[in-house]
Parts: structure tokens; sequence; C-alpha cells
């Protein structure tokens, strides 16, 4: 592996959860101002991300189970790095139609501070569904 594949090793705490629209270039926290989450890189050449919602309640009736899943993503699979992107072939996740998928993700390292983005799509958390993307923050524990 390259030095850049080693340097993203380890497990990253979640600071951040942004989405931005293309147009306006507007950032918003649809999942608060603190949401929880983690991003692990093995040296074997895994990873696992799982990120949340800040507030969330705990779930006893369909209707709340149904909002917990909304306000979480999570997903593991092999990976590999090229150039300034990760690509996670999915094995498994929350999302049943992920699975057997690539899902591909842009970052930017600074120190212990890890820039995570999606590229650009229809955004699934605004309505009207514009075109936009994901910016997620992580601190290396």
């Amino acid at each position: 592996m390259s030095e850049r594949d080693t340097r993203l090793h380890g497990s990253w705490r979640l600071i951040s959860f942004e989405t931005e629209l293309q147009d306006s270039g507007e950032r918003s926290q649809p999942w608060g101002d603190h949401p929880n989450g983690r991003l692990i890189f093995g040296s074997d050449g895994r990873m696992m991300v799982l990120v949340t919602a800040g507030a969330r309640e705990p779930g006893t009736t369909d209707e709340k189970l149904l909002g917990l899943f909304r306000t979480m993503m999570t997903y593991t699979g092999r990976y590999r790095i090229e150039e300034d992107r990760f690509i996670t072939r999915i094995d498994s996740s929350w999302n049943e139609a992920w699975n057997g998928s690539e899902q591909e993700r842009f970052y930017r390292l600074d120190g212990d501070t890890l820039e995570v983005s999606t590229g650009w799509m229809p955004n699934p958390l605004v309505s009207g569904n514009p075109i936009g993307r994901a910016v997620l923050g992580f601190r290396r524990e």
C-alpha cells in the first residue's frame, strides 16, 4: 500500500455532517450540530462507516423505528485508493440496494482531520431532490 493508504488507517470520529447544494453552494446540517459516527480504515483493506443524527430517541413503535432508519447510514466493504478518493465495494449496508455496488468518496487529509465528500447527486434529504453532495468531517481518535 502507498503512504497515502496508511495515513488513513485507524479510527476517525465524526465531527460534522453537512449537505451542500450545487447551484447555490448553500450548506445545511440535516442531522443537527452534533451528529454521531465513526469511520474505520483497516490495514487489511476493509473499511466501515456509521453515521447517525445527533438527536435520536429510542424506537418502540414502527413510526419511531422508521425515523431511526432515516437518520442513519452505515456500510462496510473492501476499499481501494485512487488519487484523491477511496472506492468501497459494499458487502453489507443499511440499504440493501448498495450491497454489491461501489461507493466513491473524495477525501482531503490534513494532519488528524479528514474531510470526506460524496460526488454530486440528487439529494434525498432535501425536498425536490436538488443536486448536492454530503461533506463529512472526521478527527482521528
